[in-house]
């Protein structure tokens, strides 16, 4: 795969889920954003990367036991030392919360070696060390139990449903307070800077309802509105251009 251009991720970044979402709306895509899948950590959640995917079957109790973790192939272990700076661990539990997918071990392994984060639609144990940590961690919930008492890691890198959403190897992820939405990775350049400037034009609108303007006319916006967006878009431009040169 070719890499995601640097000033695309950076426009997605200024973009927030809900933005995102629209933007895959009016291409088509409705089922993208991970219903239930929260931060454990709000203060420490926004991120934007490529997946790294694994997928769990149900656990079977000949097979799931805890020597099993002692096989430096076992998928799980495996998919912590693939996953890379900038990619985010994607953990397909099927919904099932009754046992943790990881804990704060692994989790402290994906951030030391650059992750950009970890998302599951399963539970975390640890979970109030890692509510603490400085590294984006989404999940469904939380779980003291052992993953092995119902998860068998199975595949990494192939395409998993997270969710009930399909996520391939290589999908752009983002994440905020909100949630994580999964744009497919053809479509990251064509939305990037669509949807900043859709995050740019919002909070203009905001500002405007804010000051007491009514939504006909404004949301959504009219000609004369979007005149009025460009001139202060144009206004802000110049003296951003003029503190930057002050400061040169």
């Amino acid at each position: 795969m070719d890499p995601v251009a640097p000033n695309v991720l950076e426009a997605l970044a200024r973009a927030s889920t809900a933005t995102i979402t629209t933007q895959l709306f009016q291409r088509g895509f409705r089922n993208t954003f991970l219903n239930g899948v929260r931060p454990l950590n709000p203060e420490a959640c926004r991120f934007v990367g490529e997946a790294v995917t694994l997928r769990s079957i149900p656990a079977r109790e000949d097979l799931d036991v805890v020597s099993a973790f002692a096989d430096p192939n076992h998928p799980q272990r495996n998919a912590i030392e693939s996953v890379g700076p900038g990619q985010v661990l994607v953990m397909d539990c099927r919904g099932d919360l009754r046992a943790a997918n990881g804990g704060g071990i692994l989790t402290t392994r994906a951030m030391t070696r650059g992750a950009a984060a970890i998302v599951s639609d399963g539970a975390f144990r640890d979970s109030p060390e890692i509510a603490r940590m400085s590294f984006p961690v989404f999940a469904a919930g939380a779980s003291a139990t052992i993953s092995l008492a119902v998860h068998h890691a199975v595949d990494i890198n192939v395409p998993v449903g997270c969710a009930g959403v399909a996520v391939f190897p290589g999908d752009i992820l983002v994440g905020d307070e909100e949630g994580v939405v999964v744009i497919p990775r053809h479509l990251a350049a064509e939305i990037a800077e669509p949807a900043a400037e859709q995050e740019a034009f919002e909070a203009f609108i905001l500002k405007k309802i804010e000051g007491g303007a009514p939504l006909p006319g404004t949301y959504p916006a009219n000609d004369a509105t979007r005149a009025e967006y460009e001139t202060y878009k144009t206004e802000q431009m110049t003296s951003e251009r003029e503190a930057y040169r002050f400061e040169q």
